[in-house]
């Protein structure tokens, strides 16, 4: 069963891809200019999923899933359906940003607060003179997400990478894929904040050991009742498996 396409962890389907696979499926996609949704899952936002049906019904019309968390890699191996690796949000943007300077691609960011989307829009400008950037606007706007969709549609980006926190973020990005807005799109949750320097991610030493849950609990503690998603997940996920 290791080679299945897709792996189902509580009702949400994972394409079971390694990075290589994603990226050479997404440089094709990019080729041909096919609207693509792209949602980055870890296990908070399958347990949101579990409670928000709209929620659940916005990820399944994504076109790709991947399993952004050592805890959805655990998962599947706990439902014995593994997957091949963990594809972190993070890396793939940063992929996505080297991609779009070798080609000159049009980007659009959307999200985070004022002075990180600055930073973010200086840190492009210098280190990938080659993107055009076809807007950088912050995630505290007034209009309905609507009236966003059809604004960025407009600039006629090739890629968009929305900071608004889930479900927000897809729910904008299942408006733009609904419209067949031509680009990759995909929810980067922090990721500008990395980017801007605000937010440091875990060193790579914690990484390797899938402590990086563990990192950012330390550096911002108010997390705690965030983080207690995690035992709920693992508990779900064993039910789940024994039930098999």
């Amino acid at each position: 069963m290791e080679n299945m396409n897709k792996v189902t962890v509580l009702g949400v389907d994972f394409d079971n891809k390694s990075m290589s696979e994603f990226q050479n499926t997404f440089i094709e996609r990019l080729n041909n200019r096919q609207s693509t949704f792209i949602v980055t899952a870890n296990p908070e936002i399958v347990m949101v999923a579990q409670d928000d049906p709209d929620f659940m019904a916005t990820i399944k019309r994504a076109d790709y899933v991947t399993a952004d968390g050592i805890g959805i890699v655990k998962a599947g191996k706990m439902l014995h359906t593994p997957l091949k690796e963990r594809v972190a949000g993070f890396d793939l943007f940063m992929w996505f940003l080297n991609v779009a300077e070798k080609r000159g691609s049009r980007v659009y960011l959307i999200g985070a607060q004022p002075e990180v989307i600055t930073c973010v829009r200086e840190k492009l400008t210098l280190d990938y003179p080659s993107i055009e950037l076809v807007g950088a606007r912050d995630g505290y706007f007034k209009e309905d997400l609507n009236e966003i969709a059809n604004e960025i549609a407009a600039t006629e980006p090739e890629m968009v990478f929305v900071a608004l926190g889930f479900p927000r973020q897809e729910q904008l990005i299942d408006l733009m894929r609904i419209n067949g807005v031509p680009a990759m799109m995909m929810g980067v949750g922090g990721s500008f904040d990395v980017l801007a320097g605000a937010a440091k991610r875990a060193p790579k030493l914690m990484q390797d050991l899938h402590l990086e849950w563990f990192y950012r609990l330390i550096k911002n503690p108010s997390r705690f009742k965030r983080m207690l998603v995690l035992p709920k997940f693992v508990l779900e996920v064993k039910k789940r498996g024994d039930g098999e």
